[in-house]
Parts: structure tokens; sequence; C-alpha cells
């Protein structure tokens, strides 16, 4: 579908989703580290979305999508396909909003995140990521129980709430001479942009995707969105395999660029998240970081905001990551 087609979120949704999220999602608070001053000669602004409620961003986008359901829609309730924080968050808006849910789950997916996905009060089914397809599957159901189908992403509702997680920053680092944000679909990372480009126009904003999943990256270089295989990597919640069409429209014109990094490198910024701000930050969570230090940015002098995605990570697999 070509760009021009396709109706994407304003800045004015973006505000609009803060109001509806005020006193529902956490403002989350940003947090300094003199060490990682000192490491990129700069001052660093690290956005805490691990501490948001279920541990993510996601919360923000899901609630902001839930709210706006009709009655009716809220009687047949949601469905969604998400490998963890995105089923969370919609399992628990859904809580809060009294409505059924049901997510479409990798069997693969941490632990964690699935039990509370459940504890949250949603069916799960699962699926195998490598071999199924998780819309098809998720379309099919969405048709036969009469839900209605709320995707990770590519969804005008959810980027606008996305988009309040980088408004709370620029409102308390006004400004900011870059902001890296991590990269799965892409919803963060757009929503990120509106922002930016309303509140904070001379701030240069970089996604950050796993080597493996460097979908984004390609995209942004061919000008079309690319798709790859699911890629195999730490960073389950950037396992996605194309950005979508409404991300892509918001990205491609906006973002200065789509770095990777490699999982060694998500691996020192968890340790130095764990042993240097005592803060959990699952590995996808820690993409941005990864790319402010790996990147290749010339950072020295500047004030650089960095987007901590989530903190959603099981302790056995974390303890591993940070033994290693």
């Amino acid at each position: 579908m070509p760009s021009t087609a396709i109706s994407v979120p304003l800045y004015a949704d973006v505000e609009a989703a803060a109001r509806r999220l005020d006193g529902v999602a956490h403002r989350t608070p940003v947090m300094r580290s003199r060490t990682a001053d000192a490491q990129l000669g700069a001052q660093l602004f690290f956005k805490c979305e691990n501490l948001q409620r279920m541990g993510a961003f996601k919360f923000r986008g899901a609630y902001n999508a839930l709210s706006q359901f009709t009655d009716a829609q809220r009687k047949g309730g949601v469905l969604a396909f998400s490998s963890g924080n995105h089923a969370q968050a919609i399992a628990l808006s859904a809580q809060l909003l009294d409505m059924p849910a049901v997510i479409v789950m990798p069997e693969d997916a941490p632990a964690a995140k699935m039990a509370a996905t459940r504890e949250y009060g949603a069916q799960v089914v699962t699926y195998n990521r490598f071999t199924e397809d998780r819309e098809a599957i998720s379309a099919q159901l969405a048709r036969e129980r009469g839900m209605t189908l709320i995707p990770p992403f590519d969804h005008a509702d959810v980027i606008a709430g996305q988009g309040t997680v980088a408004k709370e920053l620029f409102e308390e680092v006004p400004d900011l001479d870059y902001l890296f944000v991590c990269l799965g679909g892409g919803g963060l990372l757009s929503g990120s942009l509106l922002a930016a480009q309303a509140l904070a126009p001379q701030c240069k904003v970089y996604g950050v995707e796993p080597e493996t999943g460097n979908d984004g990256q390609q995209s942004l270089r061919s000008g079309t969105l690319v798709r790859i295989p699911t890629p195999k990597t730490i960073a389950d919640g950037a396992q996605s395999q194309s950005l979508g069409d409404i991300t892509f429209a918001v990205i491609r014109p906006a973002v200065e660029d789509i770095l990777t990094v490699s999982d060694e490198q998500l691996v020192q910024a968890l340790r130095f998240f764990a042993e240097r701000m005592k803060i959990v930050v699952e590995p996808t969570g820690a993409l941005a970081f990864a790319g402010a230090l790996h990147g290749g940015v010339a950072l020295a002098g500047a004030r650089v905001g960095v987007i901590i995605s989530g903190g959603n990570v099981d302790l056995e697999r974390y303890a591993r990551f940070l033994a290693d």
C-alpha cells in the first residue's frame, strides 16, 4: 500500500492519548548516570519505561486503543498477537476496562511474560513463531469470536499512545540534541517521531534494532518495506519481520537513521544497567542505550535521550546474561 494512501496519526492524537492515560499510566522517571555520561562525553537522560505498569511502554498504546472501544466492541472483547509486552499490556488494559481478551503468543515466549498475561485475566493461544503465521491465526480467531483485533504496532491509536513516552521526556528535558529509541515493529519509534517533530524539532531521532533483525534499516535504505524471516536474537520484543505500513510512513521521512547492535552489545548494556543504575532491563529495552554506545554517532558534548522500553525478563535467563 503506498504511503500516500495511509492515514497516519498526528501529534494531536498523542496529546489526546496523554489525556486518556493521565492518572492511569505511570509518568515514569528520567534517570541519570555519571558513568554513562563519562563514557560518551555527553549528558544522558534515561526514560525508564521498565518502571511502567506491566513493565513496559506497551501499556500506553494498548490502553489508549482499548479505551476508545464502543460498547459493542467492549462486549465482544479484544484479540491481540504478541511476543510478550503487548500481550501483557492488552491483558491489563482489558482487565481495567472490564472486557474479555485473547492473546496469540509464540510458544517460546518468555515464561514470565506468558504467566503475567494469564494472570491479568487473558486467554493465551500459542503458536510456533518460526513455522506459523501469527497474523493469519489472529485474524481467523477474531472473526470466529467476534473480537476486535489490536495489532502490536501498526495501529494509529497504539502509535499515539506510545508517543506519550517521548512527549513526557521532551517536557522534562526540552533541549535534547539526540533521542535513541528501540525498534521492533516501529510503534514506539513512530510515536516518538511525532512528539519530536512537535516539541523538539532540533532533536535527531535514531531507531535501534538487532543486527539479525535489521528489516527497518533495510527498509529505510531501500525506500520500501522489507520483510525478513523471524530473526534470532535475545531481544525477543524486536523479533518482528517488518515494520508496518503506518509506522514506516511516519518513520521514513522523519528518522535520522536506523542503527543495529549485536546481542553481545545488548548483554553489555544489561550489565551496565544492573551494576551502575540498579535497574532490571530486558534485552529489547537495552537496544537504545547499546545504539548510543556502539552506533557510531558522535555524541560528545550533546544532550542525549535514551528510552528504556521495558524490564520484563525471566530471572533465570537474566541471571545467565549477567553471568556469561
